[in-house]
């Protein structure tokens, strides 16, 4: 398996688990132990490593963007959040092009930018024909 789908695997488990109390993510873990991760820390970032001041100036400017008042209009209100939403993608991919080295993420990382800023001018097309 894949190391990504391996990824997508265990983050599914760990979703799954929160629903219904983390049965699925030991038997996730059981079924798929996952090799160390180098690099891997889950603190906040102090300025020291700018991998991690990349990616949480991203998501932080992500959900900043997403925290615009809604209007009650479903359409509207989807184009509005989802375009902070793909830019976050694009910035967070931009970061793994910048400080990461494997080809395969690296790789997706290319395809996320191209697909989210296609999608992206979709729905900033869209505003400004419904606007």
């Amino acid at each position: 398996m894949l190391e990504v789908e391996r990824m997508l695997v265990h983050a599914a488990a760990i979703a799954a688990s929160v629903l219904f109390g983390g049965s699925l993510l030991a038997e996730a873990q059981q079924a798929s132990p996952s090799k160390s991760m180098p690099g891997m820390t889950m603190t906040r970032p102090d300025g020291s490593n700018p991998e991690i001041k990349a990616f949480s100036e991203a998501n932080e400017k992500m959900h900043a963007a997403m925290n615009s008042p809604l209007t009650g209009n479903a359409d509207w209100d989807f184009a509005l959040n989802m375009i902070p939403h793909h830019q976050g993608a694009i910035d967070m991919a931009r970061a793994e092009l910048r400080y990461g080295a494997d080809p395969e993420m690296r790789k997706l990382a290319k395809s996320v930018i191209a697909a989210q800023e296609k999608e992206i001018a979709l729905m900033k097309l869209w505003q400004q024909r419904h606007n």
